[in-house]
């Protein structure tokens, strides 16, 4: 059996997402979060980085989430969820499977680190000085960049409506953390409509919503 170490919140939302696609049978080990929004020390138990997702199958043990999506589609999809070997929408599927941790989601976590800089409790006397910094930081660097990646992302989709291709992938699944999380917290919006699409359609999607009825709450970049 299939077995998901979940923290709520969290990127594993997207592995309980391809089981449910793929129609497997598992199980889910949850964890919350601390008051810190940290995962708690028992995921080391797990895995040494105390880090979730983790996905146990028999005597496998893997973490980070895109790696265990292609080890799902390798093993259990049965020629679904990824395009096949040497055709252009691979080569496509394989990058997005990357971009989304590799490019995507560190200017959109830098913003996250910073807006709570700015929000944070400190010393009365440090506040504006913390606060000036964090505008500047995401004034000069992290808006910009964070705006190259969705523009980049929006423009991806014009001549297919998945990120791989016509087809729906695991790519789709792996990247849709970057563009839940740019809509929560950094500014997408209406005026990017093909991005506005693309979550349109995958949460209309039955083993999406199956996957949030299992997961429980996922408030994205909270």
């Amino acid at each position: 059996m299939l077995v998901v170490h979940h923290l709520n919140h969290s990127r594993s939302q997207r592995v309980l997402w391809l089981l449910e696609e793929m129609g497997l049978p598992y199980d889910i080990q949850r964890y919350e979060r601390e008051r810190s929004g940290l995962a708690p020390k028992s995921l080391r138990e797990v895995h040494p980085l105390g880090k979730s997702p983790v996905l146990v199958d028999g005597k496998q043990v893997l973490a980070e989430s895109g790696a265990i999506l292609e080890y799902l589609v390798d093993r259990h999809g049965k020629g679904r969820f990824a395009p096949p070997p040497g055709t252009p929408e691979r080569l496509r599927y394989t990058y997005w499977m990357h971009y989304a941790e590799g490019s995507a989601m560190p200017p959109l976590l830098m913003k996250l680190v910073f807006d709570r800089i700015e929000t944070g409790p400190m010393p009365f006397f440090v506040k504006p000085i913390a606060k000036g910094i964090s505008a500047k930081v995401k004034g000069m660097f992290i808006g910009p960049q964070i705006r190259t990646h969705l523009d980049f992302m929006e423009a991806s989709l014009k001549d297919a409506p998945w990120f791989a291709g016509a087809a729906f992938s695991a790519a789709d699944i792996q990247m849709s953390f970057p563009v839940e999380a740019a809509a929560a917290r950094a500014g997408l919006d209406a005026s990017r409509p093909r991005l506005m699409d693309f979550l349109a359609r995958i949460r209309a999607r039955p083993a999406y919503r199956r996957a949030l009825e299992r997961g429980g709450p996922y408030d994205l970049m909270s």
